[in-house]
Parts: structure tokens; sequence; C-alpha cells
């Protein structure tokens, strides 16, 4: 005779029992387990994190957690979600970037500085929030700070190095503006083509180029078992030096 596999497992049916109907009935999602096939959140147990691990310079203990999300083939560990605010109204807008340079001034990423939704917030309130999240090691790290845009020279030194057709992309993207169709960006893409042809050197965009975040705060987190988390914060003093905190999970 046939047997027919159950479609829950037990420990997983008797704690979905536990939860009421309509409770379960009203929402599309509720308590999601992740890939651990139950209902809890999945527990992190791959590292943790003392004072006496850490450098003095936050921007040294970034290179080093950076370098060691490299070497264990972290997903592309320099993607990085930027957060910016609109003032008056305070609303908060976010988007996956690449970081592309850090030193101890600070965070850079590139964009479009002309019709993009960050250039807006950022001309009204030079604050951001880059947030790292490496799942591979379960570390997460957060930075805070004024912007400043890069020169045009300091942009063109990063913008050589990409693709031509990624160069053509940054001068043909109208970023953030409505388009009819997919044909009307493929026009504009033609009408650079047309303008730069033959032409290797090509001049960054004056709307385009890099944003360096300042930070005046760094927060370097390690996931630990039970939401127990390990976080460190990093607060630059009036004199240039930083304060180290633990912070409570």
């Amino acid at each position: 005779m046939n047997r027919i596999r159950p479609l829950l497992q037990p420990a997983r049916l008797a704690t979905l029992q536990l939860i009421p109907k309509r409770t379960m009935s009203s929402k599309h999602i509720f308590a999601p387990g992740g890939t651990n096939d139950s209902l809890q959140a999945q527990q992190y147990t791959k590292g943790s994190l003392d004072a006496s691990q850490l450098d003095a310079s936050p921007f040294t203990q970034f290179d080093t957690w950076f370098k060691h999300a490299t070497e264990e083939k972290v997903h592309q560990p320099e993607t990085v979600t930027l957060s910016t605010a609109e003032l008056p109204s305070g609303r908060v807008s976010a988007r996956m970037v690449y970081l592309k340079e850090m030193d101890d001034k600070g965070f850079v990423i590139y964009s479009n500085w002309g019709t993009s939704r960050k250039a807006k917030d950022v001309e009204s309130n030079p604050h951001a929030a880059l947030t790292f999240w490496w799942h591979e090691l379960e570390r997460q790290v957060r930075v805070e700070g004024p912007c400043e845009r890069l020169t045009s020279e300091e942009s063109q030194v990063y913008y050589d190095t990409r693709i031509r057709g990624s160069r053509l992309g940054a001068w043909a993207s109208r970023q953030s503006k409505v388009l009819k169709d997919r044909e009307e960006l493929e026009g504009q893409v033609k009408e650079v083509e047309q303008k730069f042809e033959g032409q290797e050197k090509i001049p960054v965009p004056e709307f385009w180029g890099g944003l360096r975040v300042k930070p005046e705060m760094i927060e370097f987190w390690q996931g630990r078992e039970s939401r127990l988390h390990d976080r460190f914060r990093y607060t630059k003093e009036q004199d240039g030096s930083w304060k180290i905190d633990r912070l409570s999970p």
C-alpha cells in the first residue's frame, strides 16, 4: 500500500496548531522562519565579537571585515543599502547600490545626481545612512553621517574604469524619470552613442559622480544566538578620535 507523506512535520504542525486560525488567515505573511523549516527565527551561531578584537579606527576595522568577507566568498560584499530622507517632509527612501571606494574620509558610492530621488533627498538633507549585510558571516555594518559630492576630476578616475556601455548609460539615463516604454530609453542610448562615436575617452557627466558619506557613527554587528547579538558603536568625537561603546542587542 502506498503511504501518503504528511505535508508538515509533526513539530511544525504542533506549532501551527498553537496559532489562532484568525491570526493565520488575516495575514499574508506571519512569522516566517527562513530556510530552517520552522516558525522560529533562524539562530546566528557563526561568530562572536569582543572589544579586544576591535581596531581603534573604524575604517581599519571595516577594511578588515570587508577583506574577510571577500576571502569567505560573501556574495558581492560591496552591495549596500543607501538610505536618505527628504526635508521638510521627512520621507525616507532606500535603495541598493555598490560601495566603490573607502578611505579615512568615508564611503563612496556613484550615481546620477541630477534627476534621481536620492539627489533630491541629499539636496534638501545632506545626511545619509549605509547598511551592509553579509549573510554568510552573519554580520552587519551601519554607517551614518553627512554627505559631500566628489569633484568631476575625482569621479572621472572611477568613471574611466567602467565598461563603455556603462559610461554611455550614465549619459543616457534620466534616472527616476518616467519612461513611455523601453524604446524611449534605447533611443536615448543611441543618441549618446552617436555623440561619442569613435571617442574612447568619454568625460564624466556633470550630473553624475561620486557621493561620499563621512561617518559620524559606524556600528559593527555580529549575530549571536537568541538575538543576543554583539554590537559595537564607534562615535566620532570633536577632536577627531573615536569613542567605542558596546550596545545592548
